[in-house]
C-alpha cells in the first residue's frame, strides 16, 4: 500500500522519530521507509487526503453561515465574488488602424477625401431626381450638372464653415452683411431653387415602394445605403470604439422624429452610431425608423441587435456602450466575434446579482465584484446612497485606481470611451451646415454632408 503525506505530516513523523532517539539522517532513509511500510512521501499542499477533508469542511462552514460561495442572479446566473483562476479572452491588439489601402489609393486632396464619401453614383441619383421634380414643378426649369450641384454642397458646407446656419439666405447674399464668395457662385434665387427642389427618388413611385417595401426611409434610403457603406471602407478604426445616439435636429413633419429632452434639439431623427475613439470618426451609422406598423410588437432586444449590426465587420476591438445597449447577452456575443464590451447597466437586468444591488451598509467610494467566466459586474458608490454598476468582458481582476475617488479600473476605461459620438456630435453641430427646412429627407442629407465633412478631415489629417 503507498500512502501519500503532505508536510506537516512528514514533519510531525520526523519529530516523533527525534524523541525516539533515532537520527533522521540520509543514510537512514531506507529504515525509514521500512518503518513506514513502503509508504511514498509527495510533497505539497494540495497532495494529502486530509487536506482536501480541510477544504470540505471549510465549504461546509462556510454554508452553514451562510457566507455562500456563489452568488445567483434572478435570471439563475452563478457570480462568483473571486475571479476566475482560467486565462480569460482577451481581444487582440487591432494591428492596422488608420485611412485604409483603398482611401489611400484614392485620396490625394482634401477635395477626393471628401468625394469619397459621397461618390459619382450618389451624385448621378440626386442630380437625375432634381431635374425630374424641377421639370415637373417649373416650366422655365434649368437642368443642374455635377459642377451646379457641388457648388451648392459646397456652399451649404461653408455656411457651417462661418457657422452661419441660422442665418438667413438675403443676409449670406447681402452686399453688406454677406460674403462675396455666396454672390460669385450663384444667385441667390438659383440657391433658393436648388434647396427647395433637391430630391433624392422619385416622389412618382414613392407611395408604391413604400407600399412593398413598408421602409418609413424610402425617400433618402438608396442614397442613404451607398452612403453608409464607404464610411467602413475608408478608416479602421483603433482598438477602442463607442456606440452612442445622435439627434438630429427636425421640427416638421416625419412618422418616426424622436423626442428626447436630454438632447439641445429636442425633436428630431435619432441616429445610432458607432465611432472610433481616437479620433471621432463615424465608422458605422443605423437610423431608429420606429415600428414598421402601429400594431407591430415592441421589439425585444433592440440593444443588442443594434450594437452587433453597428459592430458587424470588426474584431479585436473594446466596444463601450451605456445602460440602454449594455447586457450580458450582449457581452458574450460580442465575444464570439472577438469583440470586448464595456459599459453602464442598469439595476433592473435580472442577469446581475443582488450583492451588488444592496449600498445600505456600503461605505462611500468602495467596490464590489462579482465574476463568471466571461464577465466582471462592478459596483461602485460615488456618494451615499448612489450606485453605478458596469458590465466587463475585458477586466477580470480586481483592480482599483489609486487616488482620492478610488475609482475601478472598469469605470476609468470607461469614462475615457464613453465620449466619442458626443464628441462627434458636438463638433456636427457647431459646424453644421443645416439649413430651417420642412423636408426631413433634405435635414438628414444636410447631416451626411456633416458628418462627411468631418470623416473626410479625418482621413486628410
Amino acid at each position: 500500500m503507498r500512502r501519500s503525506w503532505n508536510a506537516n505530516q512528514a514533519l510531525e513523523l520526523f519529530q516523533q522519530l527525534e524523541d525516539e532517539g533515532e537520527p533522521a539522517s540520509s543514510t537512514d532513509d531506507s529504515s525509514l521507509d521500512e518503518e513506514a511500510d513502503g509508504e511514498t512521501f509527495t510533497w505539497g499542499p494540495d497532495s494529502g487526503e486530509e487536506m482536501e477533508d480541510d477544504s470540505d469542511e471549510e465549504v461546509v462552514a462556510a454554508e452553514e453561515r451562510g457566507d455562500h460561495p456563489l452568488w445567483e442572479s434572478k435570471s439563475g446566473i452563478a457570480w462568483s465574488p473571486t475571479p476566475d483562476t482560467r486565462i480569460p479572452f482577451r481581444a487582440p491588439d487591432s494591428r492596422h488602424c488608420g485611412i485604409t489601402r483603398l482611401a489611400f489609393s484614392q485620396v490625394q486632396t482634401i477635395e477626393d477625401s471628401f468625394d469619397f464619401f459621397l461618390t459619382t453614383t450618389v451624385l448621378d441619383i440626386i442630380m437625375k431626381h432634381t431635374n425630374i421634380e424641377g421639370r415637373r414643378k417649373y416650366d422655365n426649369w434649368t437642368d443642374v450638372d455635377h459642377v451646379e450641384l457641388r457648388a451648392f454642397f459646397g456652399l451649404l458646407i461653408l455656411v457651417g464653415v462661418h457657422r452661419s446656419h441660422g442665418e438667413s439666405t438675403a443676409s449670406l447674399w447681402g452686399e453688406e452683411t454677406g460674403r462675396p464668395i455666396f454672390r460669385a457662385t450663384m444667385s441667390q434665387r438659383r440657391f433658393r431653387l436648388l434647396a427647395a427642389t433637391v430630391q433624392f427618388d422619385d416622389r412618382l413611385t414613392r407611395a408604391a415602394r413604400q407600399l412593398v417595401t413598408q421602409d418609413k426611409l424610402a425617400p433618402l434610403r438608396e442614397v442613404w445605403d451607398l452612403w453608409v457603406a464607404r464610411l467602413p471602407l475608408a478608416y479602421n478604426p483603433g482598438e477602442d470604439v463607442c456606440v452612442d445616439e445622435q439627434l438630429v435636429g427636425f421640427g416638421g413633419r416625419c412618422n418616426f422624429k424622436q423626442y428626447m429632452p436630454s438632447k439641445p434639439a429636442k425633436y428630431g431623427i435619432k441616429l445610432w452610431v458607432v465611432c472610433d475613439v481616437a479620433t471621432s470618426y463615424a465608422w458605422g451609422i443605423i437610423p431608429y425608423l420606429g415600428k414598421m406598423t402601429k400594431d407591430a410588437p415592441v421589439e425585444r432586444g433592440q440593444g443588442k441587435r443594434v450594437v452587433l449590426e453597428l459592430t458587424e465587420g470588426l474584431s479585436g476591438r473594446t466596444v463601450t456602450t451605456d445602460n440602454f445597449f449594455t447586457s450580458l447577452a450582449l457581452g458574450e456575443e460580442l465575444l464570439h466575434k472577438k469583440i470586448c464590451l464595456v459599459g453602464t447597466v442598469r439595476r433592473n437586468k435580472p442577469e446581475l446579482p443582488p450583492q451588488l444591488l444592496q449600498t445600505r451598509s456600503r461605505a462611500v467610494l468602495s467596490s464590489l465584484f462579482a465574476f463568471t467566466s466571461t464577465t466582471t459586474a462592478v459596483s461602485y458608490i460615488p456618494k451615499h446612497r448612489r450606485n453605478v454598476l458596469l458590465l466587463s468582458t475585458k477586466h477580470h481582476r480586481v483592480q482599483i485606481q489609486e487616488g482620492p475617488q478610488q475609482e475601478p479600473t472598469v469605470i476609468i476605461d470607461y469614462n475615457r470611451c464613453k465620449g466619442a459620438v458626443d464628441n462627434l456630435n458636438k463638433l456636427v453641430a457647431t459646424y453644421s451646415c443645416r439649413r430651417k427646412t420642412r423636408r426631413w429627407p433634405m435635414a438628414l442629407f444636410c447631416n451626411i454632408l456633416d458628418v462627411s465633412a468631418y470623416n473626410a478631415l479625418v482621413l486628410w489629417l
